[in-house]
C-alpha cells in the first residue's frame, strides 16, 4: 500500500511502514546535505525567555557560506524567526540563497516566535505541544517573514529542540513544505515533554506521499560490536554515563550523531562508514548556528576551537569525497525521489 488510507492525518511521529520509504532515482546514489540551525543566541543553562537572546554572530554567517561554496557544498539554513527578522541575516546569505548557493527553511523556537499567546516554558518549547491553531499560526508568520526577507518559499522545516506533535504535518503540508527534518531519530525527549524518536528508522520516509512530504531525519548511527543491539542496549544507559564511555572506549557501543558539536573528526567518520555500510541514501549533518562565534554555545569557547571547527568540516568533505558520497540540497533531493 503506498498512501495511508485518507481517514488517516498523516503523522511525523508514527512509524512508517516498508511501503512508506522513498525510493530515489539510482543515479542519486549516497548524498550528503549540510543543515545548520540558524537560531539566536542564548544560555542553554537558563529558563527560556522571550527576550534574553542576540545575534552577535549573524556576520559570521557569511564567512561559513564562503567556505562551503569554496568546497561545491550548499548549505541549507533552517532559519528562526529572531534570525530572520534581522536585516543583517538576508545582506549576508540573500544573493547566494537567489543564486542557489543556498537555501533557507523554516525553524521555530515558538518561545520567540509572533504570535506571542502561550506560556513560556519547558512543555510549551516543543511546537508541537502548543494549541493546533497557535503552531499554524507561528509557523506561517515564521514563514512569511523568511519568505519576504529572501525572496524564496522555504521548503524545509525542522521544529526547534525537535518538536514536532499531532498536526505538525498537516500544517506543514497546508502550506506547500516539501521534507520536515525534525526527527533526530536514537534520541528521546519525553523526559522532558518532547517526542521520543528512540526507534525511528533513518531512512527518509514519505510522511504523505500525496501531498508530497518526505521526512529526511537527522543521521545518528550507533557503533560498536554491539551496535546491532543499541537500540536496546543504549536507552537502558542514559542515568549510567560513566558506563557508556567505557562502552565506546572498549568499543563495543557508542551513539554518534553526524554533528561537530560533541563529536571528534574520528568518531565522525565513524558515524560515516556506518551510514553508508547500512545503506542510507542521505546523510544528514548539522549544528547550531552560533557556534559560528566564539563563546557562545559549548562547543566553539575560542578561536582556536573555531579553527578545530572549521578543520573538523574540511575532514568530513575530505573522507565523504574519499567515499563517494557527494552533497546534495533540497531541490536535489525532492527531484530524485520517486513518487
Amino acid at each position: 500500500m503506498d498512501e495511508r488510507p485518507d481517514t488517516l492525518r498523516p503523522q511525523i511521529l508514527g512509524m512508517p511502514t516498508e511501503a512508506d520509504f522513498v525510493r530515489f532515482d539510482p543515479a542519486f546514489r549516497t548524498r550528503f546535505v549540510l543543515t545548520i540551525d540558524t537560531e539566536e543566541e542564548f544560555d542553554w543553562s537558563k529558563p527560556l525567555d522571550r527576550t534574553s537572546h542576540g545575534l552577535d554572530h549573524v556576520p559570521r554567517l557569511a564567512k561559513f557560506q564562503q567556505f562551503c561554496e569554496g568546497l561545491g557544498i550548499v548549505p541549507i539554513y533552517l532559519i528562526d524567526y529572531p534570525v530572520a527578522s534581522d536585516p543583517r541575516a538576508a545582506e549576508v546569505l540573500g544573493d547566494a540563497v537567489k543564486a542557489g548557493r543556498a537555501e533557507v527553511g523554516v525553524q521555530l523556537h515558538p518561545w520567540v516566535s509572533p504570535p506571542h499567546d502561550e506560556v513560556v516554558n519547558v512543555h510549551n518549547s516543543f511546537a508541537g505541544n502548543l494549541p493546533a491553531d497557535l503552531e499554524r499560526a507561528k509557523f506561517r508568520k515564521l514563514r512569511d517573514t523568511i519568505e519576504q526577507a529572501f525572496g524564496v518559499a522555504p521548503q524545509i522545516y525542522r521544529a526547534g529542540r525537535y518538536g514536532v506533535g499531532p498536526e505538525t504535518a498537516s500544517i506543514l503540508s497546508e502550506c506547500g513544505v516539501a521534507i520536515d527534518t525534525s526527527v533526530r531519530s536514537r534520541f528521546d525527549y519525553s523526559s522532558t515533554g518532547g517526542p521520543n524518536f528512540r526507534d525511528h528508522p533513518l531512512k527518509p520516509w514519505w510522511i504523505s506521499k500525496r501531498n508530497g512530504l518526505m521526512e529526511m531525519p537527522l543521521t545518528t548511527v550507533f557503533w560498536g560490536l554491539l551496535r546491532k543491539q543499541g537500540k536496546a542496549i543504549y536507552p537502558a544507559l542514559w542515568r549510567v554515563p560513566r558506563l557508556r564511555g567505557a562502552l565506546a572506549r572498549l568499543g563495543l557501543l557508542e551513539r554518534i550523531p553526524l554533528t561537530p558539536e560533541g563529536v571528534t573528526l574520528e568518531e565522525a567518520i565513524k558515524g560515516i562508514d556506518m551510514a553508508i555500510d547500512d545503506g542510507l541514501p542521505i546523510l544528514v549533518f548539522s549544528f547550531h548556528s552560533p557556534s559560528l562565534r566564539p563563546g557562545l554555545t559549548p562547543y566553539v569557547r575560542d578561536e582556536e576551537e573555531l579553527d578545530a571547527f572549521y578543520d573538523w568540516w574540511r575532514g568530513v568533505f575530505e573522507y565523504l569525497g574519499k567515499r563517494g558520497v557527494k552533497p546534495a540540497c533540497v531541490r536535489e533531493v525532492t527531484a530524485a525521489a520517486q513518487v
